[in-house]
């Protein structure tokens, strides 16, 4: 391969000492003094202390500890009121005591761990944030279980409201730096990190590196480029590994005995693995971490290895080893949701006049709650995935707390107990309780320990472990750390027995500790994330255009996700409207009850281009397409944008088509050209003062009319939008058939990452793109960019294939694809095997239904949920369950009994008891 990276010479190795000293026989001292040098460079590290930058306060007989002390109470006493708002005891006095007792509790182990200074640093930086109105989250992690840190204005959660423990995030019996990630907006992260670089000095500033390691099947790839063995045959070697996170390659020769076939009949393959053996696990490259940046207390010189990637300053050590010597990393996040939300406020108080506060919601608004029950949750916050759209349709959570628990049990261990959840919340499962003390504990979810804060809590109701103790066993049991578990056992049943707890219920606590620890939640975490989610959940069902519309600028970098909001939008019945002249700002915008395209979205109209648009528009509104030209500068404004602002219909609110304006462009651009230029050398005509001003109404004062034409036809209309906007706004081919699409395939660009490899989907959509090359034995495939309602997927059309449907997919019209999941190492791609275009498959009579029954999803409960189903659409035409794991699939024809109709009712009840795109109709 001429296009791969090579060095410039073969002579880039550790070279021998013979060879060396070949090289510098004329001058032999020189490598004497590399050992004399190395000698003297000693280096001696510290471990054990923390070095913490050094927080300046005002009042020099003020300590840090003082200070925190003072800023922590002044803060808890402003938030009393919010706080008394949401209590359910109104003894107000008591409430205080309870508040200020945990502060002063909090405030002693903190000052005892010497960490002040960290929590008026963190502080600090975040009052910076929000003083310049840069979004922060309300929190993250384990320290929203601080009181002092909402105190102070670190989080927004009120840890007491929400049974949250200080001790989880910092635990008094084990020393460590605390830990606090901040979340902050996308777009405006970087002035965040600016603030503490200039506030603690660019020497004592920086973010931290990354190492990217050999894994599994990355290491099997890179070796055997190394080796030239053909990409296809490494690709299908790779592909033999299991796909579990981080899995070795030691396990996978395990689990896979294809791995020993091979390497017995292919020496090669057998040097391949070898080689990758040794390998895996070496790091591969350095990156710069998403979030880590550190603060030092002395310049960065003096404490750490540093490196320049692209003009920046960055720690050589990673974050494990920059905690090992000492020095204090703070995590500075980037979340779009924050921008999302900030952009939606802007919207509302512009289009409905009103400041909202988005942290004073109220938390049991019904109208939010029916839009998380009827899954209509595209946008919010963790809630987006169809699998989690299918749990809130059957949870049908009604409270805050039904929330954070999804949010904490949407995940590959708990997933297993949902069932069990859904079934307890609705009263068709009882809940019961091992012993009447834990019945405060696990309540709120529904009998079920969920949290690792509700191990802490029973290891310290039933074991008698203080907080402090309890968090350390959650650590012990969370990481299956066997010895440790069972030294704590007696421990946890002796203190049991001092609280005369019967040893048979005591051991089967233990149990059920041991078990569910293994993936139990950290609550903190999720009640921060939830009240995001409730806030995207509460803008989307009350200000439904405000959030779409933050939505969609959020996302005006991404393709595929303005598709998805816009096919969202148009299902809440929100218009998504063409840029125009005269309405359309920079970015998107409200126009009334719909969401109008900014000027930025359409090609080739640039940012003077725009700023020369909108500073014209402002004297007055364009009254005419000639009005327009005569007055922008077309010098910014020119040919080719003004032509790309036709071609989208930016002028259609002036009274002209599409077509007309593109066949007289020239002419128009001349005469405007003509009467500029005569204006700036003020040798204006006589006759523009005479009837001056009813030509300034309609036509800029020009004469030129612009002659009549017919528009262009739907279809090519549509197909200039899309060239000039990237997307099909004011239609879309496949709109037509929207409620038949489901009926013939099984998955959308959307939905596509919930399916397997090498399982079979069925598409429809429309040919965007295609990407042809040569095989090496110079057959042409081809990579095309199937785009639908959802957004886009890459389809590999081998040579054979691609030149049996070459014709179809070049015929500009809707296609249903057939094709084959491959999970590569880059994104997900499928493997095209069949075409035919989309009105000839709706043609065609279906025969059969078909359920995909993913035994790994599906309880026994949600097969007899699936039959109670079926049984209310009794028809003609056969059916059959396919039973698939990730190793098999077994087919039951269901027989006469089981002959079912084929409708959309059918598809839709079924899909959601076994997943989007399981019932398939063919």
């Amino acid at each position: 391969d001429t296009d791969r990276m090579s060095m410039a010479t073969d002579q880039f190795y550790v070279r021998s000492p013979e060879e060396m000293q070949a090289l510098f026989a004329e001058t032999p001292e020189a490598l004497a003094n590399t050992v004399r040098i190395a000698e003297r460079c000693n280096l001696t590290f510290e471990f054990g202390k923390f070095l913490l930058p050094k927080f300046e306060v005002k009042n020099p007989e003020e300590t840090l500890e003082d200070y925190l002390d003072r800023k922590a109470k002044e803060g808890l006493e402003k938030l009393m009121p919010v706080i008394m708002k949401y209590q359910k005891d109104h003894d107000e006095a008591a409430v205080r005591e309870r508040y200020f007792k945990r502060l002063h509790s909090e405030l002693e182990i903190i000052k005892k761990m010497g960490f002040a200074g960290y929590f008026l640093i963190v502080s600090d930086f975040i009052k910076h944030a929000k003083h310049n109105d840069v979004p922060v989250g309300p929190g993250r992690g384990s320290a929203a279980g601080s009181l002092v840190a909402y105190a102070i204005r670190i989080t927004d959660i009120d840890p007491l409201r929400y049974g949250l423990f200080f001790e989880r995030f910092l635990n008094p019996d084990r020393i460590s730096m605390p830990d606090i990630d901040i979340d902050f907006c996308q777009e405006r992260r970087g002035e965040i990190i600016k603030y503490v670089t200039e506030k603690y000095g660019k020497d004592k500033v920086t973010q931290i590196c990354t190492f990217g390691k050999m894994m599994a099947k990355g290491v099997i790839r890179d070796v055997g480029r190394a080796l030239n063995i053909p990409y296809s045959e490494v690709d299908r070697i790779a592909k033999l590994v299991p796909n579990v996170l981080n899995i070795t390659l030691e396990d996978a020769f395990k689990m896979e005995p294809r791995f020993a076939e091979e390497r017995k009949k292919n020496p090669q393959i057998d040097k391949l693995l070898s080689l990758s053996l040794v390998l895996e696990g070496l790091n591969r490259h350095s990156s710069v971490h998403a979030a880590g940046v550190v603060i030092s207390d002395a310049p960065l010189v003096e404490r750490v290895p540093l490196f320049s990637p692209k003009d920046d300053i960055v720690s050589q050590y990673s974050m494990k080893d920059i905690e090992a010597v000492g020095l204090t990393k703070f995590d500075f996040l980037g979340l779009k949701t924050l921008t999302v939300i900030k952009n939606a406020l802007n919207f509302i108080k512009e289009s409905h006049h009103i400041d909202l506060d988005i942290n004073d919601l109220p938390p049991d608004d019904p109208k939010t709650y029916q839009l998380l029950i009827k899954g209509e949750t595209d946008g919010v916050f963790q809630l987006e995935s169809s699998g989690m759209k299918d749990l809130l349709v059957n949870f049908k959570p009604d409270r805050i707390e039904d929330v954070i628990a999804l949010i904490a049990a949407y995940r590959p261990g708990p997933m297993k107990m949902i069932p069990d959840f859904i079934a307890r919340k609705h009263g068709k499962q009882q809940i019961t309780y091992e012993l009447p003390q834990l019945e405060p504990i696990l309540k709120e979810t529904y009998g079920i320990i969920l949290y690792q804060e509700q191990v802490m809590q029973i290891a310290n109701v039933i074991g008698g472990y203080t907080m402090a103790q309890a968090d350390t066993l959650r650590k012990v049991m969370g990481k299956k750390q066997v010895a440790a578990m069972e030294k704590e056992k007696p421990k946890f049943l002796e203190g049991a027995k001092k609280k005369k707890i019967n040893e048979t219920k005591a051991k089967t606590i233990w149990d059920q500790m041991e078990t569910f620890a293994a993936y139990g939640f950290n609550k903190s975490h999720s009640a921060a994330y939830a009240m995001i989610t409730y806030q995207t959940a509460y803008l989307k069902a009350h200000y439904p255009v405000a959030f779409m519309a933050a939505l969609l600028t959020s996302e005006k970098d991404n393709r595929d996700k303005i598709i998805k909001h816009m096919t969202n939008c148009k299902e809440m019945g929100i218009n998504i409207l063409p840029p125009d002249i005269n309405e359309s700002l920079k970015d998107f915008s409200i126009s009334g009850e719909n969401i109008r395209f900014g000027l930025a979205a359409v090609k080739n109209v640039g940012e003077a281009a725009i700023e020369s648009v909108i500073a014209m528009r402002q004297e007055s509104k364009f009254t005419s397409f000639m009005d327009f030209l005569n007055r922008v500068d077309l010098r910014k404004v020119n040919r080719r944008v003004i032509e790309s602002l036709i071609k989208c219909g930016s002028f259609d609110s002036l009274g002209n088509n599409r077509r007309q304006l593109m066949e007289c462009l020239d002419q128009a651009m001349e005469e405007a050209q003509r009467n500029q230029k005569e204006r700036s050398s003020n040798q204006a005509n006589i006759f523009d003062h005479m009837d001056a001003e009813e030509p300034s109404k309609t036509n800029g004062g020009s004469t030129f009319q612009i002659p009549f034409l017919p528009e262009w036809d739907r279809k090519e209309l549509l197909s200039i939008e899309k060239e000039t906007v990237g997307f099909y706004i004011t239609g879309h081919p496949l709109h037509g058939y929207s409620n038949k699409l489901t009926l013939i395939t099984n998955a959308n660009s959307a939905t596509l990452s919930t399916k397997r490899d090498k399982d079979t989907i069925t598409i429809a959509g429309v040919v965007s793109s295609f990407s042809e090359r040569l095989t090496r034995k110079k057959d042409v495939m081809c990579n095309v960019i199937l785009e639908d309602l959802q957004g886009s997927v890459n389809l590999i059309f081998w040579p054979d294939v691609y030149k049996k449907f070459y014709d179809l997919l070049h015929a500009d019209e809707p296609v249903v694809v057939q094709g084959i999941i491959d999970e590569g190492d880059e994104s997900l791609k499928v493997i095209a095997q069949d075409v035919v275009l989309l009105n000839k498959a709706l043609e065609n009579p279906y025969k059969q239904v078909r359920f995909m029954v993913d035994s790994e999803k599906v309880t026994p409960d949600g097969i007899m949920s699936l039959n109670e189903t079926i049984q209310k659409y009794k028809g003609k035409y056969e059916s059959y369950i396919h039973i698939l794991n990730e190793k098999s699939e077994i087919i039951v024809r269901l027989g006469d009994s089981g002959r079912l109709d084929i409708c959309d009712r059918l598809k839709r009840d079924a899909d959601r008891i076994l997943g989007e795109g399981s019932t398939i109709y063919c």
